[in-house]
């Protein structure tokens, strides 16, 4: 299963924590299978914030959604698994939560785009990036979890 494992990495937004729903977030991937191997608590500052979301700089909402991630507490953690890339994008639900299906994240716990409770990496490649962006390599966590024989074969 180890040649397998991919990581992601997953933020509960500002908007998520005043909500007080990372348990409840941190409980569906747990369920899933899913392993945590990193958790910060953390006010990301603006240039964290400019850095992960360079890629939309040109978009009219970046500004605010730069001053939106570095003005509250945000939860950045790293999951690890099997298609835990994919998965994870699929339980978060569309970007819009308008378009997101009930059962996913977004579709259960949230209306507007503004506010749509939660990050995750988008591609394998996303993922290494934004892991390295927010998170040392010291702390990241690498253990068997005594489950792992109850979700892979």
């Amino acid at each position: 299963m180890a040649a397998k494992t991919e990581r992601t990495f997953i933020a509960i937004k500002p908007d998520g924590v005043q909500r007080g729903l990372v348990g409840e977030i941190i409980k569906r991937f747990e369920q899933r299978g899913f392993r945590l191997v990193a958790a910060k608590f953390m006010q990301p500052t603006e240039a964290l914030c400019k850095e992960h979301y360079i890629d939309l700089k040109d978009m009219p909402f970046y500004a605010g959604l730069v001053k939106y991630m570095s003005n509250g507490p945000v939860l950045a953690m790293v999951w690890e698994g099997l298609s835990v890339v994919k998965i994870g994008r699929l339980m978060l639900g569309e970007t819009n939560p308008i378009d997101s299906k009930p059962g996913t994240i977004r579709g259960d716990l949230c209306i507007e785009v503004g506010r749509n409770l939660i990050h995750g990496s988008d591609s394998v490649a996303s993922a290494t990036k934004e892991v390295a962006l927010w998170f040392k390599p010291e702390e990241l966590v690498s253990y068997t979890s005594c489950a792992q024989p109850w979700l892979y074969e």
